[in-house]
């Protein structure tokens, strides 16, 4: 079994307002598993930028693999506006759930998926893709989850249509260990695709 997210420290100074608290509409359970609206899935190539316009992210987005320890890895702490692709996964538009994971904050401030947990259902994901195209995703529904109880199956498990999975922490801040307790994971399906103006 594919372990959960790799847990992010924060440590220093800053203090986070809100990040401890999941907005409204966060789920507390994953949902059951539902066709996208897209009818065909995209030719393979990998993600090289995110917008999110609903939070105001464009980031560019790197490859990740695994720790020693069988959990994924997760993008520098030093780069806050940087996201990744987790390269085990589909990529974007193909069959099953790709996964991508930011960091929502370190020592000196928010980054990336700060504002992760506000996500509502059927605000766009935009994903620029190395061909030149964009995988345009819907948001289903947003999650909060125990690190402890991370859903593996619903994250990682197969699924058969395009979908998205954006992970990143949230809920307490535990000082002890330096860890986020929970995760927080937003479940989108592929309604089109387009031409992106982020390939490298």
């Amino acid at each position: 079994m594919l372990a959960l997210l790799g847990s992010h420290t924060r440590g220093g100074s800053y203090i986070p307002s809100t990040v401890t608290t999941a907005a409204p509409t966060v789920a507390t359970t994953p949902p059951v598993t539902t066709p996208g609206s897209a009818s065909r899935k995209l030719a393979v190539s990998v993600p090289v930028h995110i917008t999110i316009p609903a939070i105001g992210v464009s980031a560019d987005v790197t490859e990740v693999g695994r720790n020693p320890d069988g959990s994924v890895q997760v993008p520098p702490l030093s780069d806050h506006n940087l996201a990744a692709w987790y390269r085990d996964s589909p990529a974007p538009g193909q069959l099953g759930a790709s996964v991508i994971v930011g960091h929502v904050d370190s020592s000196t401030g928010p980054s990336v998926f700060y504002n992760l947990r506000y996500l509502r259902s059927g605000q766009p994901i935009y994903l620029g893709l190395a061909d030149g195209r964009q995988a345009v995703f819907q948001v289903d529904t947003v999650v909060v989850v125990p690190k402890s109880r991370f859903p593996t199956s619903s994250v990682y498990g197969a699924v058969p249509y395009p979908a998205l999975r954006l992970i990143t922490c949230g809920g307490p801040f535990d000082p002890t260990s330096g860890h986020y307790l929970d995760n927080i994971i937003v479940y989108a399906s592929l309604t089109g695709a387009a031409h992106s103006q982020t390939a490298r």
